[in-house]
């Protein structure tokens, strides 16, 4: 009877483990689904509908294994329903969505939501796993967000849960011995495997920064993106812009290099010249393909008429929403890593040949200054731009009198289109969303019935007014505003962000920019959603420049970036000092006054010091190198020393060194001057000694310096 009720025990004890086993690797294998489910959803490309439906149906089996919910589902049932998957792909795909991917991604996460509810098999949860597996390449396919690595962290974790009770439960399966199982197996064997999954993460990681990626295509989308921004693809239909104000994605991350010039920067992309009363488009032109060389492409040699000053940036573009490239003031310089670049009418430039995903570009470059009417000469007008942006289709007689009426007394065309600019700007409202009707002739309705517009309807009515007078004109579409992220550095540009605006030739200043649309105070969040807000956009900043556009060029910068910091590690004793300082103070203290003095003295020695020790060993070091210079015995280390001091020198005088550019490129960008001729003199000297070892360019390298730091010849 004892051995009975043992023998009884035993077997319960077994029962209750396996259970345990088994409840375990069933809300693995869901986590799984969970993880290929919520990185398709995260990629944006599933359709509602299926959403909720495969959505609830992983909430049913979750609760399901859980004990809360009896679901029962026929294997008959579950046939017919995955019939109905396999039969609704072409029927999404040639009616629905009209995309094969995209229909083929919905029928794998109902599949796989549906397999998750009546999975119990071997061979069922081998099937469920590797639908998971393909929902997650999908979703790395056409994903460029930063959630997705969210989600491949919960597709690890759940994986390495999955593969360890899977083992445990087949032992309990595979053998009739008695198996102890210790309180808190369940928590014990979740928190290794979170452990087992932080250390194959970081060892990833580690990988992906020191070994830069060669198939870049991984993180690319297999299929155009249905996303793209209005008004970017050769037309603009009035009141098209207005569609966006309400879409709040990254189109543009830029980051200005050297001072910033406020928010007010507009950001060009393309420029139309026709108008049939309905719609801004380009006749068709011929295109002329400029080929990049070394990453290097030169667009402009002389800048505007006026003054102004230099700007360097860097921008990352989301070529899935916007296929042109978007330039502050006049691009000059332009470093970019693909062939070629493609330049349409109007200054209009595009990369060559078709792309997905972030396209990454720096661009130094003049921004010029507004100027006063007559205060420069007037020049011809070229014939080009009389005969292409002059033309005007059949219009409602009031504009023409009112072009006429806003002209009158005006002997400038500069004065002249600043009274249309003000004019239109205080006597028409700004309105968000576009009219729910097109009116038949929507500027008429603009100018003298509406009276309200999105920005699209003030750049067309002012191009129009001062077409009417004569003046040459051409809407320009972009963007302007964005936010400066504090955390990441970077201004961020949104699809809401996106503006029209017009470029009138001036006789005296060439293609000027005007702004008829009357500023829009844009909404504050509040402080701490703000802040939320600034550290996602920080995090999907990351993802898109050390993920998706990491190659050898970002792993340089980055090994770069760790030798800066494993300098400043030597700064640190600072930190120790100020602690030895503050631990003194406390026995001050309980010394008494008649210490003080004494105390206080030391403390003052010590801080003197500590403050001006380390100034007197960098200058003491730096005459030491400078005489090894002077006696050509110089090396890499005094060639890095006196190239510092050569940007130091020629930012005084208003010429910044972008990171990208080598020291030779940026010596050859300068603007031709006696100054540019030192530059170049010194550049090849400092190659000769930093690269070639050639001592003997110390002393003309040093006193090359000097005169570049006089301002005058060097003797």
């Amino acid at each position: 009877m004892e051995a009975r009720a043992a023998a009884s025990g035993t077997a319960t004890r077994r029962h209750g483990a396996a259970e345990a086993a088994d409840r375990l690797f069933r809300f693995a294998v869901l986590g799984l689904a969970a993880g290929g489910y919520l990185a398709v959803i995260g990629s944006g490309r599933l359709a509602a509908p299926v959403v909720g439906v495969a959505g609830a149906a992983l909430v049913g089996a979750i609760l399901g294994a859980a004990g809360l919910l009896r679901i029962k589902l026929s294997r008959g049932w579950a046939a017919i329903l995955a019939a109905g998957c396999v039969l609704l792909h072409p029927l999404d795909w040639s009616i629905l969505s009209r995309d094969f991917l995209t229909a083929t991604i919905h029928s794998l996460v109902l599949l796989a939501a549906l397999l998750a509810l009546v999975a119990s098999t071997p061979r069922d949860y081998g099937f469920l796993v590797t639908l998971a597996f393909v929902e997650l390449l999908a979703a790395a396919a056409v994903s460029v967000q930063a959630n997705f690595f969210l989600f491949l962290m919960l597709f690890l974790l759940s994986g390495v849960l999955a593969l360890t009770s899977a083992e445990i439960r087949r032992s309990f399966r595979s053998t009739s011995q008695p198996i102890y199982r210790p309180p808190g197996f369940e928590g014990r064997l979740l928190v290794f495997s979170a452990w087992l999954t932080a250390a194959i993460l970081l060892l990833t990681a580690g990988l992906f920064f020191v070994l830069p990626r060669t198939a870049q295509a991984a993180f690319r989308r297999l299929s155009p993106s249905r996303v793209a921004i209005p008004g970017f693809g050769g037309e603009v239909r009035l009141g098209q812009l207005g569609t966006v104000v309400d879409d709040h994605r990254p189109i543009l991350r830029v980051r200005i290099l050297g001072q910033d010039p406020g928010p007010g920067l507009k950001w060009r992309g393309a420029a139309l010249s026709r108008f049939d009363g309905q719609r801004w488009y380009n006749p068709a032109t011929p295109t002329t393909t400029l080929t990049v060389r070394d990453r290097l492409l030169t667009l402009a040699t002389a800048a505007p008429v006026q003054g102004g000053r230099r700007l360097s940036y860097e921008v990352m573009l989301d070529r899935a929403a916007a296929d042109t490239l978007f330039f502050a003031g006049v691009p000059e310089l332009v470093w970019i890593n693909i062939p070629a670049v493609i330049r349409g009418p109007n200054e209009s430039y595009r990369p060559a040949g078709a792309g997905e995903g972030i396209l990454r570009y720096g661009v130094h470059g003049f921004l010029p200054d507004e100027v006063k009417p007559g205060l420069l000469r007037a020049r011809p007008v070229p014939a080009e731009v009389l005969e292409c942006c002059l033309e005007l289709p059949r219009l409602d007689p009031r504009v023409a009198q009112l072009a006429q009426q806003l002209a009158e007394g005006f002997t400038s065309a500069h004065a002249c289109a600043l009274a249309i600019e003000a004019y239109l700007s205080e006597n028409h409202r700004y309105r968000r969303k576009p009219p729910a009707q097109v009116a038949p002739d929507p500027l008429a309705w603009f100018l003298f019935e509406g009276r309200e517009g999105h920005c699209e309807y003030f750049a067309s009515a002012m191009a129009v007014l001062l077409r009417a007078v004569g003046i040459p004109s051409r809407l320009v579409t972009g963007f302007v505003g964005g936010v400066y992220n504090p955390v990441s550095g970077w201004h961020v540009l949104r699809a809401s962000d996106a503006h029209a605006w017009v470029e009138a030739y001036l006789p005296a200043t060439g293609w000027t920019a005007f702004d008829p649309t009357p500023p829009v105070p844009a909404p504050r969040p509040t402080p701490l959603l703000s802040r939320l807000a600034f550290y996602l956009d920080a995090a999907e900043t990351f993802w898109q420049e050390w993920v998706l556009s990491y190659d050898l060029a970002r792993q340089l910068v980055l090994a770069a970036r760790m030798e800066r910091s494993s300098r400043s590690l030597g700064t640190r004793w600072l930190e120790a000092a100020d602690t030895f300082w503050s631990a003194l103070r406390e026995k001050a203290e309980r010394l008494g006054r008649r210490s003080m003095p004494l105390l206080v003295t030391l403390l003052a020695l010590t801080a003197a010091t500590a403050a001006v020790g380390p100034r007197l060993v960098t200058a003491w070091r730096t005459r030491r190198r400078l005489r090894r210079i002077q006696h050509g015995a110089a090396g890499a280390q005094e060639a890095t020393l006196l190239y510092l001091r050569l940007l130091r020198a020629l930012e005084r005088q208003g010429f910044r060194k972008p990171p990208w550019l080598t020291p030779t490129e940026f010596a050859n960008v300068l603007p031709p001057s006696e100054l540019a001729a030192r530059v170049r003199e010194f550049t090849a000297d400092y190659n000769r000694l930093r690269f070639g070892g050639r001592a003997e360019a110390g002393p003309t390298l040093l006193a090359t310096l000097e005169a570049i730091e006089r301002g005058g010849r060097r003797s």
